[in-house]
């Protein structure tokens, strides 16, 4: 990768998140109350060498400032989590399903089983879906989630292995 693909990795994938959180920050902080949910990736433990390399760094740092950040200002009443989802399904990921399926000769669903095998394998069987995504994202950002601050959830059907 060069400098411009360096840069547009880190300019999307976490300096945005930064900008965002100097804009709303103080906002939150002067009333003792808010949530920041920053969503990472397992690619920050995982990373796929071939091709996202560039992704997976901005998001390890992003979990990195995501903590950091958290521990400054969850005494001042604001939370700060992070949500590592692995394969979500998605158009995109659909689309890259069937060119790997067509390069293959084979169907959809072997598609599918090739980008689960790149990653290790899924215990369950399946990528996450957007919904189930968004789910978590909402609970957490929820008042049932009220002492919940500082950590990483992850939401991967079991890709990442526990040490």
């Amino acid at each position: 990768m060069g400098d411009a693909e360096w840069q547009a990795e880190l300019n999307l994938n976490l300096l945005s998140a930064v900008r965002l959180d100097h804009a709303f920050m103080p906002g939150m902080i002067a009333q003792g109350a808010g949530v920041v949910i920053h969503v990472t990736s397992i690619q920050r433990l995982m990373p796929l060498p071939d091709s996202t390399t560039g992704y997976a760094a901005a998001k390890a740092a992003l979990s990195v400032y995501s903590k950091s950040l958290s521990k400054e200002v969850s005494p001042k009443g604001v939370r700060v989590l992070r949500v590592a989802p692995g394969w979500i399904e998605t158009e995109a990921s659909a689309r890259l399903a069937e060119r790997l399926a067509a390069e293959a000769g084979t169907d959809l669903e072997g598609g599918k089983r090739m980008i689960m095998d790149a990653l290790g394998g899924i215990p369950i069987g399946r990528p996450s879906t957007p919904g189930e995504i968004a789910s978590l994202i909402a609970f957490l950002a929820s008042d049932r989630a009220g002492t919940i601050t500082g950590t990483e959830n992850v939401i991967d059907g079991g890709t990442v292995p526990t040490a």
